[in-house]
């Protein structure tokens, strides 16, 4: 789940990770945001400027292949933050 504002700064995106405990425990929590961390680092060049994007990791993320997180994080900013 992805949630983007448009505050109309010339900065770069900022991006925040929402991970709870339905998520797993810390070891799974930590490992999740560290995925989502890698994607949106890669994801930065193609995100509009001023971005404030905060991305929900559902239970689902924590079982995820990494190629699928991926690929489901870039097409929602692609959608919502381009």
């Amino acid at each position: 789940m992805t949630y983007v504002v448009h505050s109309g700064e010339h900065r770069e995106a900022r991006f925040g990770f929402i991970v709870s405990k339905q998520v797993g425990g810390a070891v799974v929590r930590n490992t999740v945001r560290r995925r989502l961390k890698a994607i949106c680092a890669e994801a930065l060049p193609s995100v509009r400027s001023g971005a404030d994007i905060v991305i929900r990791a559902l239970p689902s993320s924590a079982t995820a292949e990494f190629a699928d997180l991926r690929s489901q994080v870039v097409r929602c900013l692609e959608k919502r933050a381009s």
